[in-house]
């Protein structure tokens, strides 16, 4: 298994803005990762990204905008595409 060197948020005032920044944009259901870092602070594929906390922010929010309650999509529909991009890249998550 490969392994990221990652930047906890309780080490570094930057990632801890970044990360909250871009939870904000996220709908509710997503306040829980699926799958935890370590330390119970977020998901391992954001923690992935904290040695550069502005990408970090801008990456993660930017999906959290695209999943808006507010765009025509449903849920449902946002999470059929989602499935199916990560099915044609052979994504296992």
């Amino acid at each position: 298994m490969t392994w990221i060197k990652t930047i906890p948020m309780d080490e570094d005032p930057a990632v801890r803005r970044a990360v909250e920044a871009e939870r904000s944009f996220y709908p509710a259901e997503y306040a829980v990762p699926v799958f935890p870092t370590a330390d119970n602070e977020g998901s391992q594929i954001v923690a992935s990204h904290s040695l550069i906390p502005e990408a970090l922010h801008h990456a993660f929010a930017t999906f959290g905008v695209l999943m808006s309650a507010e765009l025509p999509l449903t849920r449902r529909q946002h999470e059929m595409i989602t499935t199916v991009v990560s099915v044609t890249n052979r994504c296992h998550y």
